[in-house]
């Protein structure tokens, strides 16, 4: 058997290593036992990530206005378009976009390309949108964008304070970390500081549930309180740091006492002081902070006021402490290094900084430099809006779902003159408003480097062909660097080559006021690169291990080494609650899905545990909104709206409301968060503020509930490579370009994919007068010879129908008032089974499995949702465990069925399920 390829998860920034054995289409995917990260452990997103390799959907060709071209043509349409546009207007007026889920390398010559050859700043990335605030406060301390530390601190910590982070969804494996360490030192302790109270919050000794946009509030509190108390590390402070005391009165004149503290925060005095006192009383303190911190209009204060407090307590540099930013993205640092954002240069150098720019230019023996910072994204797509940015080339990203003010940044891209998009799918919200599509290399196929949240560069490798014409994106950018008459410097033949012109620039005229050097994995062989381990930078010498920790021996890469504190003077989100937006509405992530679920989408596992839009709200203000749980409601705010399942699982506060950011319009009718966020950014980060916009709730009334499973999409698309049907509802254009759902009489849908069927949740308005016309017509039913079951009851609005193929069911619909339909668990097991018998005939048009029948109470087809991805376990299935042994612990239920030994983030559904199970 050949040996493993050992590569690199693309989801977050934990950076877990992975093990694919195999090839073409039985690749078998596994943790990587060596890899510092994960140590062999995979949470549910990367564990079925060998169901998200299929072709299905693949772009697999370029094409010009939606027509096949050869790469020849395609890429001189691409040169040709931005050269003109130069030429007519200045660099300035084209523009990258880029994505944390690039490579090391394809960041590097993304960046080369439009800063040394192009001439323009005007390169950003969606990293913007999730670390940027993060890059600004390590910048303003430490005078280089630098993460102090590394995940064994959080093991060795006395305590963690988790700020702003669903670690337990977001970061699984670092956080089963954090929980292992926990057990094995009960003293350790754990805070979460977050406004919901979130799966994370049930392994915290304590959760402060503080209002969104106070975080700088608390932490100004905490470093009063500090001092007040006589704890600050006088001689580190003296020695290693400067600007302590302005930083201290801006605190002192913010926090005066932890009452009025707890009246701003929204939340206990005795929370507060109780935090206080753990944080004073352990020396080794860990504070790990994700995007409820950095995506915000203070975003940047919110991370200085957090290293503000280790800086005064000389907690930094040594080990189980420090600050810690964990990364959303699987190379959002790489892109960093590189100088993949419109406000840095490569190497961690700086636009600003004239010898900075010899360097780069000299080094690239470039044409050109530019003296100032670029666009950021959300001004980038205004500029775009505005006619000043004529051309854009946006890679591996889907912005028109993710920006704030999304429908804004739709219209942006629909006014521009060349929109360039490097995808590795063939539908995307942006990709359908492209002039160019470029077929990229997707994970498994693309060869390179990638950095996680520690620093640490890890290998991606490949273990299969690219499809097609696909290519990797450092190939694209340089195919079109060359035909723009920049060959000879994008000559590049391998990633191996680009990586070696990369680590040779982090060392070029750098004194030791650069910590990023990775100078000693220059002139690596291919063997050697292509064999590299796991390695935390800075890797100045040859042959070096890297650094776990930095400012060891307290030096910063500033002016006289000191790090600086920075001044914080609190201040509420951009803006405010009022009368007719009266909830702050939170956006965010959920547990088993990615961004815009073009890759965890395909998983059916994946989509079972939360598998629909929904919007989480407490149960007064539901009530106050006249909406009802598990029914529709409209979320509207001054910038656009969506319409989602009704949800109260106990996690939100009064006046508050959060949405998952996931959806698109490629799987639902009307639910991308980003249209409803405020484009509000930090005015020294550019991060947005998806964390707080004014909102309401609107009852979104229909006549009925439906829920339909077919083996086969819905309605022809000319447009989709890989199949002749598209998945989704067709959907008109608007004059405004804007789309609207038109599928006999459906308001409402939502696309999941199932194990060989589709599944579509609908609502509708007006009752057809023929259930049994419609029935046929969705499920493709025509003829008086298809075998199709149906029942009506027209008097309590219910219909059922299947259709049958071959004594197998090729599709089925149900439809009711009430948004009660048939479990889904149950439904999905019958499309796995070869043929119907009659008693399963029958339970079809019952809308329930039948009592003893195949697929009837207590088989394994009706476990109900599903709770544990991994091993697939449902919500049934755990219940009947807790009751028939009387199990009191999450580790039984796992000795039990699996469920929650794997990544553990399903740990806290089952513990929740455990004590509603117990007698009180």
């Amino acid at each position: 058997m050949a040996p493993a390829v050992r590569t690199t998860c693309p989801y977050c920034g934990v950076g877990c290593g992975v093990l694919a054995r195999g090839a073409g289409e039985s690749v078998s995917l596994a943790g990587d036992p060596r890899h510092p990260a994960n140590f062999g452990r995979l949470c549910s997103k990367g564990s079925a990530l060998g169901e998200t390799l299929g072709l299905e959907g693949r772009l697999l060709h370029p094409q010009i206005d939606g027509a096949r071209v050869s790469w020849g043509r395609a890429l001189d349409r691409v040169s040709r378009g931005l050269a003109r546009i130069i030429e007519q207007h200045g660099p300035d007026a084209v523009a990258f976009y880029l994505s944390g889920q690039l490579l090391t390398e394809d960041y590097y010559v993304a960046n080369k390309l439009m800063k040394g050859f192009i001439g323009s700043a005007n390169i950003d990335t969606n990293s913007r949108l999730c670390m940027s605030s993060a890059v600004v406060g390590h910048q303003r301390a430490f005078g280089e964008d630098l993460v102090p530390g590394c995940y064994e601190d959080l093991e060795l910590a006395d305590l963690v304070v988790l700020v702003g982070s669903n670690a337990a969804w977001c970061h699984p494996v670092l956080f089963q970390r954090i929980v292992q360490a926990k057990e094995r030192r009960p003293e350790a302790r754990l805070v979460v500081i977050d406004p919901r109270r979130t799966p994370t919050c049930e392994a915290a000794d304590l959760h402060l549930p503080v209002l969104p946009g106070t975080d700088v509030w608390l932490f100004n509190g905490l470093l009063a309180y500090l001092s007040r108390r006589g704890l600050a590390a006088a001689d580190f402070v003296a020695g290693h740091t400067e600007g302590a005391r302005e930083a201290l009165e801006a605190a002192e004149a913010s926090a005066p006492d932890e009452e009025s503290l707890a009246r701003i925060c929204g939340t206990d005095a005795r929370r507060i002081g109780e935090f206080f006192r753990m944080f004073a009383a352990a020396e080794r303190v860990v504070t790990a902070f994700s995007q409820g911190v950095n995506q915000s209009s203070a975003g940047s204060d919110k991370v200085s006021s957090i290293i503000n407090c280790h800086l005064l307590t000389g907690r930094i540099g040594r080990p189980g402490m420090g600050p810690l930013s964990l990364t959303g993205q699987p190379n959002a640092m790489g892109g960093r290094e590189v100088g993949g954002m419109a406000s840095m240069l490569a190497a961690h150098m700086e636009i600003e900084s004239e010898a900075h720019r010899r360097t780069v230019q000299e080094f690239w023996a470039s044409p050109r430099m530019p003296r100032h910072r670029g666009l950021k994204a959300v001004e980038l797509f205004e500029a775009m809006h505005a006619g000043r940015v004529k051309a854009v080339w946006i890679m591996a990203t889907n912005p028109v779902v993710s920006l704030p003010d999304a429908d804004r940044a739709r219209e942006a891209l629909a006014r521009c003159d060349l929109v360039v998009v490097s995808d590795c799918v063939s539908q995307t919200d942006t990709i359908r408003l492209a002039h160019v599509r470029l077929p990229a290399a997707a994970w498994g196929e693309k060869d390179g480097t990638v950095t996680n949240s520690e620093r640490r560069i890890s290998r991606q490798r490949a273990f299969r062909p690219a499809p097609g014409e696909a290519r990797p994106d450092w190939w694209i950018v340089c195919a079109v660097a060359s035909a723009m008459g920049f060959a000879g410097s994008f000559g590049y033949r391998s990633p191996h080559e680009i990586f070696d012109e990369h680590a040779r620039l982090s060392c070029a005229g750098n004194r030791g006021e650069r910590l990023f050097d990775i100078g000693g994995l220059a002139g690596l062989t291919r063997a050697e690169y292509d064999e590299l381990e796991p390695v935390q930078w800075p890797v100045a010498r040859r042959g070096g291990g890297g650094a776990s920790r930095l400012f060891e021996e307290g030096r910063f890469p500033r002016a006289g080494g000191r790090a600086r504190f920075v001044p914080t003077p609190p201040r509420a989100p951009a803006h405010s609650v009022e009368a007719d937006f009266p909830l702050a509405l939170n956006t965010g992530r959920i547990r088993d899905q990615w961004h815009t679920m073009t890759r965890t989408g395909r998983s059916p596992r994946l989509v079972e545990h939360l598998s629909e839009p929904y919007v989480d709200l407490h149960g007064q203000d539901a009530l106050l909104a006249g909406v009802r749980t598990g029914e529709l409601a409209r979320v509207a705010t001054r910038w656009g709206s969506l319409i989602a399942r009704v949800r109260a699982s106990g996690e939100i506060a009064r006046g508050h409301a959060f949405v998952p950011i996931h959806w698109s319009a490629e799987n639902s009718s009307e639910a991308r968060a980003g249209a409803l966020v405020s484009p509000a950014v930090d005015p020294l980060s550019g991060q947005p503020e998806l964390k707080h916009t004014p909102a309401r709730i609107e009852p979104f009334l229909v006549d009925w509930y439906g829920l339909l499973l077919t083996r086969r999409p819905l309605v022809r698309s000319e447009g989709s490579e890989g199949s002749e049907r598209s998945e989704r509802p067709e959907r008109p254009e608007r004059s405004d370009g804007s789309e609207q759902p038109e599928w006999r009489g459906v308001a409402w849908w939502v696309l999941a994919r199932g194990d060989g069927f589709l599944r579509y949740e609908l609502a509708g308005r007006g009752v057809p007068s023929d259930w049994t016309e419609r029935g046929r017509d969705w499920l493709g039913a025509t003829g008086p010879e298809a075998d199709y079951l149906d029942y009506c009851d027209e008097a309590a609005g219910i219909y059922r129908a299947a259709h049958v193929v071959d004594d197998r069911l090729d599709a089925c619909v149900y439809i009711s008032r009430r948004p009660e339909l048939p479990g889904r668990g149950w439904l999905a097991g019958l499309f796995s089974k070869r043929s119907l018998d009659t008693a399963e005939r029958a339970a079809l048009l019952a809308g329930r499995p039948v009592q003893g029948a195949a697929g009837g109470a207590g088989s394994s087809m009706d476990d109900g949702p599903l709770v544990c991805s991994c091993f697939r376990v449902g919500r049934s299935a755990i219940r009947d465990a807790i009751r028939a042994h009387a199990l009191t612990s999450a580790q039984q239920v796992g000795a039990r069925l699996r469920a929650g030994t794997n990544c553990g983030s399903c740990v806290p559904e089952i513990r929740a399920l455990i004590a509603e199970e117990t007698p009180a």
